[in-house]
């Protein structure tokens, strides 16, 4: 398999603390290292941006300042790794914020074309959303139907063009224990070798 650019968005909101999202994509990275692709990581926690107010801003604004490392980032990888946890069945607001500015005019969407199915400007990519969850994976997967994920992938990056989009659910994270987070651990390194 040749090497490939990965993007891993860091997710989890709260950077002051070692958090399983963490301890999951250190293994992530360190089995893309491995196989020899190359791996640039996002930290949302850390970057200073706003949330968007007014759909003007969103079309016709310029990206803020701190966000221009991600959107290189972005620009640069073919293959996007969002991880974050579960929060009152969504992402967390500060990813949601982050996606937002950067699913914009000129970065994900060509600007000025008629069709705007032919807008989409991050096509070539995939994608692997992994979520954390307090509640059984299997239970928002059936239960809920795991619309947020299934939103994010549909809205967000089969929107801007991003395919195919693979998910990772794992659920019961206050139930693991050690043995459960080091089997996720080598699952996260085998995802992360092959770049998927």
């Amino acid at each position: 398999m040749d090497a490939r650019r990965i993007a891993l968005v860091q997710g989890h909101p709260d950077g002051t603390q070692h958090h399983l999202c963490h301890h999951l994509a250190a293994a992530y990275a360190a089995g893309a290292a491995a196989a020899g692709h190359a791996l640039r990581t996002i930290d949302v926690s850390a970057l200073d941006f706003p949330l968007l107010r007014r759909a003007e801003d969103w079309k016709d604004g310029a990206l803020p300042p701190g966000l221009e490392g991600a959107r290189d980032t972005l620009l640069w990888c073919n293959h996007l790794v969002l991880m974050f946890p579960l929060w009152l069945g969504d992402m967390p607001a500060l990813l949601k914020g982050f996606l937002e500015q950067l699913a914009r005019p000129g970065i994900a969407f060509h600007k000025n074309v008629a069709n705007p199915l032919s807008a989409k400007a991050l096509g070539g990519r995939s994608a692997r959303v992994i979520v954390t969850m307090g509640m059984p994976a299997l239970v928002y997967r059936f239960v809920f139907r795991a619309h947020s994920v299934k939103s994010l992938e549909r809205n967000i990056l089969g929107f801007v063009g991003i395919a195919p989009v693979r998910e990772t659910l794992i659920g019961g994270v206050e139930q693991l224990g050690e043995a459960g987070v080091a089997e996720w651990v080598a699952k996260m390194e085998r995802l992360g070798g092959k770049a998927e």
